[in-house]
């Protein structure tokens, strides 16, 4: 039913301005302010995201966008540069991010979350399929 529809997907801030800030010029996204003022998101290859305004926001406990990158540690230094912080996690099985905030797969993979400033999760993810 939805094999050729057009799809984005969405999630809230506390704060449109600050959103704007951060997703345009600290992460370099194509910004629009959008209908009903809503921050659209021009991702990469086509990719969609709206941002909307939501008073009673509470940031998400899970990772809202994924970002595919070629060096996991090259990422997360140029975001580190621009004041952006790396989470920590332990997830016991020796699954546990290092200093930097980097987590190394089994498969050889890494991936590092980050919060946008509302502290909706992000993440950057090495891209093993290029």
């Amino acid at each position: 039913m939805f094999k050729n529809n057009k799809t984005f997907s969405s999630f809230s801030t506390n704060d449109l301005e600050k959103a704007k800030d951060f997703y345009g010029n600290t992460l370099g996204i194509e910004t629009k302010m959008g209908e009903m003022g809503v921050l659209e998101l021009h991702l990469g290859h086509g990719g969609e995201a709206i941002v909307y305004p939501k008073d009673d926001h509470k940031a998400a406990t899970f990772t809202v966008l994924n970002f595919l990158v070629d060096d996991v540690e090259k990422a997360v230094d140029e975001l580190v540069d621009k004041g952006v912080k790396f989470e920590q996690y332990d997830m016991g099985s020796g699954m546990k991010t290092n200093e930097k905030g980097i987590m190394s797969n089994p498969d050889g993979g890494s991936i590092a979350w980050f919060c946008d400033p509302a502290g909706n999760i992000l993440s950057v993810i090495e891209d093993k399929g290029k």
